[in-house]
């Protein structure tokens, strides 16, 4: 089984009312799941962090509340959205260490309102 807090591959979430988004981080929540979209940084917190509410289910997709997380491009199906992680890979690999560590990212989520 695919641990979807584990996995280092791209991941795309796609909401029930078609919003597409590629998760560049995540954390476990006791509502469900929460993660940073793409450019999070550059967005308010309300928008760059999001919250999925309900039970996390699968193996890979995987399923939260009546959201489903798949990997980002499987079989060459979402370009746009490859093209959107490729720049964002890169604009990453420019900020360094200058980017937060997963505490630093907890803690931004957390003084945002998002976890406990």
């Amino acid at each position: 089984m695919a641990d979807l807090y584990t996995m280092t591959a791209p991941l795309l979430i796609r909401h029930p009312d078609g919003r597409r988004h590629v998760m560049v981080e995540r954390f476990r929540h006791p509502q469900g799941l929460l993660y940073f979209r793409t450019w999070w940084d550059r967005l308010e917190p309300a928008r760059g962090m999001v919250l999925v509410e309900g039970e996390v289910r699968g193996a890979g997709p995987w399923k939260v509340g009546d959201a489903v997380i798949t990997v980002l491009g499987c079989h060459g199906s979402h370009p746009d959205e490859a093209g959107e992680f490729a720049d964002w890979q890169a604009y990453r690999e420019q900020l360094g260490n200058r980017y937060p560590d997963r505490a630093g990212l907890r803690e931004l989520a957390r003084r945002a309102g998002y976890l406990p």
